[in-house]
């Protein structure tokens, strides 16, 4: 189960994760305000939404995949590549634990400079690490 901040869209997960990243790159940052997004790839067959699917909107960045927030109070939850059968779930929308951790760091060659990499011993990849 996951939700955006004010509950407005809710949505259910009916499989496990397939993988787990940290993101770096400035979509990313521009769209939280933080140095990196921590998000997990989940089929879609394995996503449903429950309530609030009105309020859900899209921001589709210029060389990016579909960004999913909620018009109400504007929490991102998902993003979507274009004609994909996978999506990618912000971690920090989730309730209780995902059941999986991030396993690598992507976008490092756009890592924010105010803030270091943390030596995590995660791979790193200068640009998509999950083709």
């Amino acid at each position: 189960m996951g939700r955006c901040a004010c509950g407005g869209v809710r949505f259910a997960v009916s499989a496990p994760f397939e993988s787990a990243r940290y993101c770096h790159c400035h979509n990313c940052q521009r769209r939280t305000g933080t140095s990196s997004s921590a998000n997990a790839r989940l089929r879609g067959e394995a996503f449903e939404v429950l309530e609030g699917a009105e309020l859900l909107r899209s921001w589709q960045p210029e060389g990016g995949q579909a960004k999913w927030y909620c018009a109400g109070c504007g929490g991102h939850l998902f993003s979507r590549p274009q004609g994909a059968e996978h999506l990618f779930v912000r971690l920090g929308v989730l309730e209780g634990d995902p059941g999986i951790r991030p396993s690598y760091r992507q976008w490092i060659s756009s890592a924010a400079s105010w803030e270091d990499i943390p030596n995590d011993g995660l791979p790193r990849f200068p640009g998509p690490g999950d083709a």
